[in-house]
């Protein structure tokens, strides 16, 4: 039985093979010292973490042999184990199998080998700024579109997604600038663009607008095919028949600061002025710039830049021209609905369908994933109406008259509910510290003091669609705030005044009649009522800060 067990103790095979490897390779080595003297062990006493457990059965053995067993060698053995893990490691590991052998080159390769992964494009750097002058830098690979770019600022920068971001080539140098179409391809749009260009980020209401609404953009005298805008948009941009506009234009001589009037016609082909009158004959038609090669800028430095005859000037610009003023076409119509009109059919016949898609993939998007969207919505997109909700379930008003009354009788409810808090010993209206004097200027629409010029500039650069506006505070009356509002192309503000009643201030539109107690509680209101307003309030000119 002794000798089975001292059998069964020795045939450990780890520890002795490990022990052997340290006997072997340092058998000469110096004793282990303990306090300074050469033979450190008590009683021939291995330490515990050192000794061996066949030591603890074995027969004795020479205090030579103890001495060399209580060497502590197998740090270095360890050591050596682990180098050699290290370099065997990598051949041990298995094979990756390449699920797309074809994809790879050589044809056929079992594994994946870091040549065989793609590529990523060439990466460009941009730069976009907002319109607070603020930049950001963005990192644009060759393939990237406007689209993706806008996609990409709209997700970095928290905005609410409702399709109508735009990139916007700026030349602050000529006064010229444009909105980028989804579909072209950021890096190559930077190619052409001189050193002191640059893209900015802002919405752009009018984009597509035209598609849902293109009595507003194109005149009845403009078009002369007027059949045209009897059926959808669409249905003409591939077909072999296309419209052509034509009208009057002043166009800026080169070289020289005169303008002169001519009659124009766009058609597929290009836009050509008549040599003689109206005349439609080929002989007296001259091209003035094709559309394949050419883009369509807005002139935003006014009249006096240019010495222009009015106000509603537009560019024709080549494609890959930079900085040679003498290649700019400079046109000028006689109002805003003319050159919306010339700018707007130069887009639809120089793109076609193309523009059509552009305006669809957002709402393709939209019905292709139903259950997992974004919140693109916004209320300028909503479809608001006046409801009543006095009985069991909602209706819609569609009475204007009723319509009317409801919104009277809402504005006193309001007015009674401000009161009823302010019994409750909320604080007045009238205090500073009043919630209701300063919430609006939380409000995305809401622009403080700015003038009314500077009002009339982002309305125009956010698309003069019915429906946009924003508020501010009057420069007449320090207590009173003004509604920038767009109807029909046209521009109109109109001023909001405080009416004090029972020690509360409230805020009307139409001298009194109806009553708010704050602005945001105005501007809910009227975009479900039209009211005293042309039209409903629909888009609100916001600034993004990147």
């Amino acid at each position: 039985n002794d000798m089975a067990l001292v059998n069964d103790m020795t045939s450990l095979s780890p520890y002795e093979s490990l022990y052997s490897m340290c006997k072997t390779q340092h058998s000469d080595s110096t004793p282990l010292l303990h306090n300074g003297h050469g033979n450190g062990l008590q009683g021939n006493r291995a330490p515990p973490l050192l000794r061996p457990p066949s030591s603890r059965v074995a027969a004795p053995h020479s205090p030579a042999q103890n001495i060399r067993r209580s060497q502590p060698m197998h740090i270095l053995a360890v050591r050596r184990l682990q180098e050699e893990e290290q370099q065997v490691r990598p051949a041990s590991l298995p094979a990756i199998p390449n699920p797309f052998p074809e994809l790879c080159s050589p044809a056929g390769s079992p594994t994946l080998s870091p040549a065989s992964l793609p590529q990523p494009a060439d990466a460009h750097i941009i730069k976009v700024f907002s319109e607070d002058g603020v930049g950001k830098v963005v990192e644009v690979p060759a393939d990237m579109t406007a689209r993706d770019v806008c996609q990409l600022l709209v997700y970095k920068s928290h905005c609410l997604d409702d399709n109508c971001w735009t990139l916007v080539e700026h030349h602050p140098l000529f006064g010229l600038e444009r909105c980028l179409e989804d579909h072209e391809l950021v890096v190559q749009v930077q190619a052409c663009m001189p050193p002191e260009s640059k893209f900015l980020f802002r919405k752009n209401y009018a984009k597509y607008e035209f598609f849902r609404n293109p009595l507003n953009f194109f005149p009845e005298q403009m078009v002369a095919w007027l059949c045209w805008l009897s059926s959808p948009l669409q249905n003409f941009l591939n077909s072999s028949r296309c419209p052509e506009i034509q009208g009057f234009l002043y166009m800026k001589d080169t070289g020289r600061k005169s303008w002169k009037k001519l009659y124009m016609f766009l058609r597929r082909s290009g836009l050509y002025y008549s040599t003689k009158g109206m005349s439609k004959e080929p002989r007296h038609l001259q091209l003035l710039s094709d559309l394949e090669e050419s883009n369509v800028f807005t002139v935003t430095t006014g009249r006096k830049m240019y010495n222009a005859p009015t106000d509603y000037q537009f560019c024709i610009k080549p494609s890959k021209s930079r900085t040679d003023v003498k290649e700019l076409k400079m046109l000028c119509a006689d109002d805003e609905q003319s050159r919306t009109c010339w700018m707007t059919a130069f887009r639809v016949l120089k793109y076609g369908m193309l523009l059509y898609q552009n305006y669809k993939i957002p709402h393709q998007r939209k019905s292709a994933n139903p259950n997992f969207t974004t919140p693109v919505r916004s209320v300028s997109e909503n479809s608001l109406v006046a409801m009543d909700f006095s009985g069991r379930t909602g209706r819609v008003i569609d009475n204007p008259e009723e319509a009317m009354s409801a919104a009277m009788e809402e504005g006193h409810n309001w007015r009674k509910r401000s009161q009823r808090m302010n019994a409750l010993g909320n604080p007045s209206p009238l205090h500073p510290s009043s919630l209701n004097s300063v919430i609006h200027r939380t409000q995305l629409w809401f622009h403080g003091r700015i003038m009314r010029e500077e009002s009339h500039r982002m309305i125009m650069q956010q698309g003069q669609v019915d429906g946009l506006f924003l508020l501010r505070d009057s420069q007449s009356n320090p207590k009173a705030f003004v509604l920038t509002l767009c109807h029909h192309q046209k521009i109109r503000h109109f001023q909001i005044l405080p009416h004090e009643e029972d020690g509360q201030i409230f805020f009307s539109l139409d001298d009194g009649s109806t009553k708010f107690a704050d602005l945001i509680h105005l501007v809910e209101f009227y975009q479900l009522n039209r009211g005293v307003l042309p039209c409903k309030l629909k888009h609100p000119c916001t600034m993004v800060a990147l």
